[in-house]
């Protein structure tokens, strides 16, 4: 069986609220939990201390025991100096601009430092 410390949401819709749940990794989002050792209501402001609420010494004992925290909860331990931020990958290729815009842009740079270059300074 293995364990995870993640996000079950709550609240209405358009509100979410969330319980931070010690929970077996098969089960639902929403379902049935072991336990619960916090909150995240993320409608609060961000600088507000309600924001995130854990129970530290639940969440120490539930890593210790072997508990894998989800991403999102891994931020959360982290900003609370209970673990490490999670590495964030690097991006792929995708976001980059497809190869007929890199050739555009290019052209538009050296357009734009050409003229710079050619124009004689004026003399007075």
């Amino acid at each position: 069986m293995s364990i995870r410390i993640r996000l079950s949401r709550g609240g209405a819709k358009k509100r979410p609220y969330y319980r931070v749940v010690i929970a077996d990794s098969r089960s639902p989002r929403d379902g049935r939990y072991i336990e619960r050792v916090g909150t995240y209501d993320p409608m609060l402001p961000k600088d507000s201390g309600q924001r995130v609420t854990l129970n530290e010494e639940r969440i120490k004992y539930w890593l210790g025991v072997g508990a894998q925290p989800s991403d999102r909860v891994a931020r959360f331990l982290a900003d609370a100096n209970m673990g490490e931020k999670p590495a964030i990958p690097e991006q792929t290729k995708q976001h980059l601009p497809k190869a007929k815009a890199q050739e555009r842009l290019k052209e538009a740079e050296e357009a734009a430092n050409a003229p710079a270059e050619e124009a004689p300074a004026e003399e007075t």
